[in-house]
C-alpha cells in the first residue's frame, strides 16, 4: 500500500509520514500490547496521502494565494474568511481513485476482521506537527465519531483534510513559526469502542494544575468521550497515588461524583453520527466506572508513562483518552500523547501568589485551572460570532470554549466558563496559554455584567474565585537553591487536601499538623453519627440533604469513610514518604452541633473550649461509634492505600488514664501503637500534659506542642473572648516556661517533641526561642514556611 498504514506496521519513529496520534497508536500496539495495554485497531491514511490529495486537485497555489491574505493574527475578520475559503477549497476537491481505492481495502480489511459489515470507526486527524514534546494545543482539527461504511469514511476523510485549515489550526501554526506547507495531515481510522453503552474519559500521568508528578488523574462520564472534552459535563474525577499503586496497593485518594447530565451516544436518524441525551437520575448520582476500572487504568496510564519515559530517555508524562466497551465490559486506550505544559517547567522554582485585600463575597466559583490572579474587565460572550469583541486582557466569560475561539483566547487574560472540568477545551487551552481559568461556575455569564472589572483568584487550590472590582494582590517566587539551611527541621501544617499538591513543593521536612475536622466539615459535612443513625433524623430536608450528599455510596458510613480516607489520603500522598501527622477529630460540641444532623446528637455546653473534646470522646459511648468510622477510614489509609508514612496524633489527652483509653479504643478499631510500624503522637497542650510527660511518654512515641491550648490553659484565657484578646499571648515567661519543660521533658525520657501551633508563624522571637531549646522540629502555616526561612540568610 502507498497511502495507508495498518497501526501494526507503526511506531512513533513514523510522526513524519502519520502524524503524532496515529504514531503513537501504533507505538502502543507494536509495544505495550503485551503489557496489558489494548488498543483498538485500525490504519492510517498517511501524510503523503494528503499531498497526494493536493497535487491531484491543483489545490497548493490557490491556498498559498489565500493564506497570504492574512498580515495580521489578530484580525479575526480576515482570519476567518481565509479559514473558510482554505476549508472550501478542500471541500471542493475529489479523492484520487487510488488512495480512494487504498481507503477502501483498508476499511474492508477492518471489517474483516472484527466480523461487522459496516464496523463503526472513530476518524481522527493527526498532523504531523502536533502532539510533539514542545508543541501540543491538541483538537486543533476535526475528529468525527460513528462513521460507518466506505461512503461515510471518503466524505469524512476530506472534512479532516480541511480542518487543517481551522482558524486555530491557522494561528496555532503561525505562533509557533510552523510553514502552513510544511505540515501534512493525516488521518486515523480506528475501530469505535461501544462506550456509547458504557463510559469513557481522560487521563494524566500528574496533576494537571501544579505538576505534581506522583499521581494519575482520571475524569470519567458516561458515554462518548466528546461530552468531556467539549465540556458539556462536569465528569466524576478520580486521583490514584503513583507509587503505591507500583507496590501493590488500591491507592484512590480522591473520588468525586460530577453531575454528568448529558451523554453522547450514537445516532440513530440519518445525516448524524452522534447525538446527546439526557442521563437518568441514577446514572447521575452513580460513578461511571468502579474502583477497580480507576486501578486498572491508573496502572495502563503508568506503563504507557513509563514506556514513553525509557524511549525519550527523561519523564514523560503522558496525555490519554480511555473508553470502556458497554458489552464486552473492557478498558481500551484510545488516544496518547506526551503533555507538554508541566514537563517544561521549572519545579525548582516556586511561585505563590496573594491577596493584599481581604475580598468580600465572591461572584462565581467553581473548578481553578492555574494558581494565579488576575484582573481584568469582563468580556461576556453568548455567542461565537462575538469572539472579536476581546481585547487584550480581557476575561472572558461563557458558557464553555469551542476550539475555534483560541485566536481570541490567546488575547485573554483569564477565562470563566459556567460549563466544564479541568479536562474541557476551556481548561486545556488555558493551561496551553499559562492564564488562569475558572471552569464549571454554572452561572458566571448570569452574575457578571459585560464590561466589569473583575479578579480571578486561583491561588486557593481546587477552588477558584471570581470577585467584583481589581483587587490588589502579589507574586512571590523563590528559587530552591537560595533557602537556607536552619539546625531543626521545617514541617507544615495542613487542612485542605486540595492545596497539598501545592505545598509537596514546598522545602519541608513533612506534614507536622494534618487536621482531621477540616475534611469532615468541608467535604463530608455531616456528622457522623447522623450517617450511623439516619432513623434518629426527624427533619426531612436534613434527611434529603444527606441522602444527596452521599450519592453514588453504598451507606452513610461508607461515604465517611471512604471521603475522610481519601481527603487524608490526599495530604500523605502529597508528601510520601516524608512523615505526615494526622490528628484525631478535635472539634468542639458547638462545632459538631453545626455539622448536617449535629443538633441531634450534640448538647449544648456552657464552655465547649473545656467539655466534651479531644480524647475524650473517643472512648466515651455518645461517640464511640462515630470514632470506629474515623479509625477505618485511617486504616484505609495505611493498609488499603499503602501510605504508612501516616503516623496519628491524640489531642486534648487530660489524664495518663485517659491517653490509655484513647490507646485502648484505637487498638479495638485495628490501629495498635507499633503494629506496622505506626506511631502514635499525643498533642502536648494541657499543663498536665507538660508536668507529667514522663508517665505520657511511656504511652506515646513522641509529643507535639499546641500552643494554642497550652496558651490557654496556662493562663486561663479563652482564645474564643474577644474581650480577653489582649490577654492571649504565646510570649507569656510562664508559657515559654511550659514549652522550654515539655521540650526537656520529652528528651529526657528519649521521645521527640515539635510545635504545631501558630506561635512560630506568628512571632520569629519564639521560634528562636524553641530552636535555643532544641525543639526536634517546627511546622508552620504553608504561607509562613518561605518567609520564615529567608529570615535565616
Amino acid at each position: 500500500m502507498k497511502f495507508i498504514k495498518n497501526f501494526t506496521h507503526i511506531t512513533i519513529d513514523d510522526i513524519p509520514s502519520v502524524g503524532g496520534k496515529n504514531a503513537s497508536l501504533g507505538e502502543m500496539i507494536r509495544e505495550l500490547s503485551s503489557a496489558g495495554i489494548t488498543v483498538p485497531g485500525g490504519f492510517a491514511v498517511t501524510a503523503d496521502a494528503y499531498w497526494h490529495f493536493l497535487q491531484a486537485n491543483n489545490l497548493e497555489a490557490s491556498l498559498r494565494a489565500a493564506l497570504a491574505q492574512i498580515t495580521n493574527p489578530e484580525d479575526f475578520a480576515t482570519l476567518q474568511k481565509v479559514g473558510k475559503q482554505a476549508r472550501e477549497l478542500i471541500k471542493s476537491g475529489k479523492i484520487p481513485n487510488d488512495l480512494m481505492a487504498e481507503i477502501e481495502t483498508g476499511y474492508q480489511a477492518l471489517e474483516k476482521e472484527y466480523g461487522d459489515p459496516g464496523v463503526g470507526v472513530a476518524v481522527r486527524s493527526s498532523a504531523t506537527a502536533e502532539d510533539l514534546p514542545t508543541a501540543s494545543f491538541a483538537g486543533q482539527q476535526e475528529s468525527f465519531l460513528n462513521v460507518c461504511g466506505t461512503q461515510e469514511l471518503l466524505r469524512v476523510y476530506v472534512d479532516c483534510l480541511a480542518s487543517l485549515f481551522t482558524d486555530r489550526a491557522i494561528i496555532y501554526r503561525i505562533s509557533n513559526g510552523f510553514d502552513h506547507f510544511q505540515v501534512a495531515l493525516s488521518v486515523g481510522v480506528q475501530k469505535m469502542i461501544r462506550s456509547d453503552l458504557g463510559s469513557s474519559g481522560v487521563a494524566f500521568s500528574l496533576d494537571t494544575e501544579t505538576g505534581f508528578r506522583d499521581v494519575v488523574i482520571i475524569d470519567s462520564s458516561w458515554g462518548l468521550g466528546e461530552s468531556i472534552v467539549q465540556g458539556k459535563v462536569t465528569p466524576d474525577a478520580f486521583v490514584v497515588h503513583k507509587p503505591t499503586l507500583e507496590k501493590g496497593f488500591a491507592p484512590i485518594i480522591k473520588k468525586e461524583l460530577g453531575g454528568k447530565l448529558v451523554k453522547t451516544i450514537y445516532a440513530a436518524q440519518k445525516g448524524k453520527l452522534v447525538i446527546d441525551v439526557p442521563t437518568s437520575p441514577q446514572e447521575q448520582q452513580s460513578f461511571s466506572i468502579t474502583d477497580a476500572d480507576v486501578l486498572a487504568l491508573a496502572r495502563q496510564v503508568l506503563t504507557i508513562e513509563k514506556h514513553y519515559s525509557t524511549k525519550n530517555s527523561k519523564w514523560t508524562p503522558m496525555d490519554i483518552e480511555w473508553a470502556k466497551d458497554g458489552t464486552d465490559g473492557k478498558l481500551y486506550i484510545i488516544q496518547a500523547r506526551p503533555e507538554t505544559v508541566h514537563v517544561q517547567q521549572n519545579n525548582q522554582i516556586i511561585k505563590h501568589y496573594h491577596l493584599d485585600e481581604k475580598p468580600g463575597v465572591p461572584l462565581a466559583s467553581g473548578q481553578s485551572i492555574g494558581q494565579q490572579i488576575v484582573s481584568g474587565i469582563a468580556r461576556v460572550i453568548r455567542d461565537a460570532r462575538d469572539i472579536g469583541e476581546v481585547q487584550k486582557g480581557d476575561i472572558i466569560v461563557t458558557e464553555m470554549t469551542d476550539p475555534d475561539w483560541v485566536p481570541a483566547m490567546k488575547r485573554a487574560a483569564g477565562i470563566l466558563t459556567s460549563r466544564g472540568g479541568r479536562t474541557c477545551h476551556a481548561a486545556i487551552v488555558s493551561r496551553e496559554l499559562n492564564i488562569p481559568a475558572i471552569v464549571g461556575t454554572g452561572n458566571a455569564p448570569e452574575v457578571i455584567q459585560n464590561g466589569q472589572l473583575i479578579t480571578i483568584d486561583c491561588s486557593q487550590g481546587a477552588d477558584g474565585y471570581v470577585y467584583a472590582g481589581a483587587i490588589p494582590h502579589r507574586v512571590e517566587e523563590v528559587a530552591l537553591e537560595s533557602v537556607p539551611k536552619i539546625p531543626v527541621a521545617i514541617m507544615v501544617n495542613m487542612a485542605d487536601p486540595a492545596n497539598a499538591f501545592t505545598a509537596s513543593f514546598l522545602p519541608v521536612a513533612g506534614v507536622g499538623l494534618a487536621r482531621m475536622e477540616f475534611i469532615i466539615a468541608n467535604d463530608i459535612k455531616i456528622h457522623p453519627m447522623a450517617l450511623l443513625h439516619p432513623e434518629l433524623i426527624k427533619d426531612t430536608q436534613i434527611s434529603n440533604t444527606i441522602k444527596n450528599l452521599t450519592a453514588g455510596y453504598a451507606s452513610g458510613s461508607q461515604f465517611f469513610v471512604d471521603r475522610l480516607a481519601q481527603g487524608i489520603g490526599m495530604l500523605a500522598a502529597a508528601f510520601y514518604p516524608r512523615p505526615v501527622i494526622v490528628r484525631l477529630s478535635d472539634f468542639k460540641s458547638n462545632e459538631y452541633r453545626n455539622l448536617i444532623g449535629g443538633i441531634y446528637f450534640e448538647s449544648e455546653e456552657e464552655n465547649p473550649m473545656l467539655g466534651f473534646r479531644g480524647a475524650s470522646r473517643y472512648y466515651h459511648e455518645r461517640y464511640r461509634e462515630a470514632f470506629a468510622l474515623e479509625c477505618a477510614a485511617l486504616k484505609a489509609v495505611r493498609e488499603t492505600m499503602g501510605l504508612t508514612n501516616v503516623k496519628i496524633m491524640v489531642p486534648f489527652v487530660r489524664t495518663v488514664g485517659e491517653g490509655r483509653k484513647a490507646l485502648d479504643a484505637m487498638k479495638e478499631n485495628g490501629l495498635e501503637r507499633g503494629e506496622g510500624d505506626l506511631k502514635i503522637i499525643m498533642m502536648c497542650e494541657i499543663p498536665s500534659n507538660v508536668i507529667l510527660i514522663d508517665e505520657f511518654s511511656k504511652l506515646f512515641d513522641g509529643f507535639s506542642i499546641g500552643s494554642n491550648d497550652l496558651t490557654q490553659l496556662t493562663l486561663g484565657v479563652d482564645r474564643d473572648s474577644a474581650i480577653l484578646a489582649p490577654l492571649f499571648d504565646e510570649r507569656n515567661e510562664a508559657v515559654q516556661r511550659m514549652m522550654a519543660m515539655a521540650i526537656a521533658g520529652a528528651h529526657a525520657a528519649k521521645r521527640p517533641i515539635g510545635i504545631c501551633g501558630q506561635a512560630p508563624s506568628d512571632y520569629p522571637e519564639i521560634a528562636q526561642f524553641l530552636i535555643e531549646h532544641k525543639i526536634d522540629s517546627l511546622s508552620l502555616n504553608p504561607d509562613s514556611v518561605l518567609p520564615f526561612l529567608m529570615r535565616y540568610k
